[in-house]
Parts: structure tokens; sequence; C-alpha cells
């Protein structure tokens, strides 16, 4: 499975210069919990990402900081972005080792296809366990059905004492 399939929303963008203000009045509008930031140039450049987290923690929760700040101010070092056909390991690979639990998709241009998120990645991956334990439950399933319950005699039931003792039969 790659990346791109599990891009499933609209991107939302706002301008590097908008405030913290305008950044958490968008994401309740738009119900999302990231921004991708943006410059006013035309064609516009990715800055970076803005969670709600950067919202709440490098924003909002200092004391000295305004709801006027530009959101820009809240973005650090180059936006991370993995390829749209990237699998799961490796955008897993990336969060890990950047310590972000989001991260831009990008096309083969470059262009923002969507953003992968931690709990994309688990629920992904949760749905592929799943199936395997339904195979596996459904391999026992044939078995027994093709292939009958075993009814042949009985041998002595092995059982394991405390530790530090033989065990007996």
């Amino acid at each position: 499975m790659n990346l791109k399939s599990l891009c499933k929303r609209e991107v939302v963008g706002i301008p590097a210069t908008a405030s913290l203000r305008e950044a958490a009045t968008l994401m309740c509008e738009q119900h999302v919990g990231s921004l991708v930031v943006v410059t006013n140039d035309t064609p516009s450049t990715v800055v970076g990402l803005v969670t709600d987290r950067d919202l709440a923690l490098d924003g909002l929760g200092h004391a000295q900081v305004q709801s006027d700040q530009p959101v820009g101010e809240l973005v650090h070092g180059r936006p991370l972005a993995v390829p749209s056909s990237a699998g799961l390991r490796e955008a897993a690979d990336a969060m890990e080792s950047a310590g972000v639990r989001r991260l831009l998709v990008v096309d083969d241009d470059g262009g923002v296809v969507g953003i992968v998120s931690a709990d994309d990645l688990l629920e992904s991956m949760a749905e592929d366990l799943a199936k395997l334990a339904r195979a596996l439950r459904r391999n026992v399933e044939r078995e027994t059905s093709e292939r009958g319950v075993f009814t042949g005699a009985a041998r002595p039931r092995v059982t394991y004492p405390s530790f530090g003792t033989v065990a007996s039969q």
C-alpha cells in the first residue's frame, strides 16, 4: 500500500503571515489538526506544517506570545515530506527519525498531495494485522474441515512444574 491511498482529505493551507488566531480558526472551520504553511508568492512555496499541538504548546501556551503572531514563526526547519509512492514502513521510519507525527506526502513533481499522520499509519497497519489474523483463523477452519479432528490414541500429557524441579508425565 502506498501513502497516496491514505491521503483522503483535502490539504488545507495557510499563508505564513496569517496570525495564530487565524490558523486556529481555520483548523476549527475545516476540522483538521494541521495546516500546510505557504509563502505569499505566486506560485506559493511550502514553508512547513503547523499542527494544533504547535499552536497550543509553541504558540498560545507561552505568556509572551500574542494571538496575532504570524503562524510562520511556529514552523521549524525544512518541511518533511515523503513520496506518495512510499510505503507505511518508509513513512514510519521518517516519522521516527524526525520525531514528528505528521508528514507531507508529495508527488513526483514535489507537489503536496496530502498529509499522513501516525494515526493513519496505525489504522492501516491494524487493518493489515486484522486481515492476517482472519487468514490464520480461516486456515485452521479449512484444515479442520478438510482433515477432520485427530481422534487417535491419547498421549500422556506433559505437565510443567514450578521452576527448579523436573518435568513429569
